[in-house]
């Protein structure tokens, strides 16, 4: 099975998700800007909630996204206060005609004084925990 990992991180709160993913499944995490070269069988995709919504980086990456390429995408957030950005990226990539697993992971990301420390230890085992259950189901 092929899974490749991207994501957006502006603070170090979704990078750390992305890693503790990637150390999982054994795959490498790139950033938003690398795109989807080979054809994959999941994709893992991490973003944050900037301004009530998923990044430009993150919607410009799925913007160039073949579906040709995607057999699923299984996504992964971070917020301090709001929810996952889950409904509009699955959105996004459903109008592109790609497969959007319903099991998400999210988690609050520290953000100033807010949510000090986090994700922390616990948040990135239910990441890695999370990735290896997609990597499983996939198989």
């Amino acid at each position: 099975m092929t899974i490749a990992i991207r994501y957006d991180s502006k603070t170090g709160n979704t990078k750390k998700l992305a890693d503790a993913i990637a150390a999982a499944v054994d795959a490498q995490a790139l950033t938003a800007d690398r795109p989807i070269e080979e054809k994959t069988d999941v994709l893992f995709l991490g973003s944050s909630v900037y301004a009530a919504g998923a990044s430009d980086k993150i919607k410009q990456f799925i913007a160039g996204l073949n579906k040709g390429k995607v057999g699923a995408v299984a996504c992964f957030s971070t917020a301090a206060l709001l929810p996952s950005t889950y409904n509009q990226v699955a959105k996004l990539l459903r109008d592109k005609g790609i497969n959007v697993l319903a099991d998400e992971f999210h988690c609050r990301g520290q953000f100033h004084f807010m949510h000090k420390g986090k994700p922390d230890a616990d948040d990135l085992k239910a990441a890695a925990d999370f990735a290896r259950r997609i990597a499983g189901e996939k198989k």
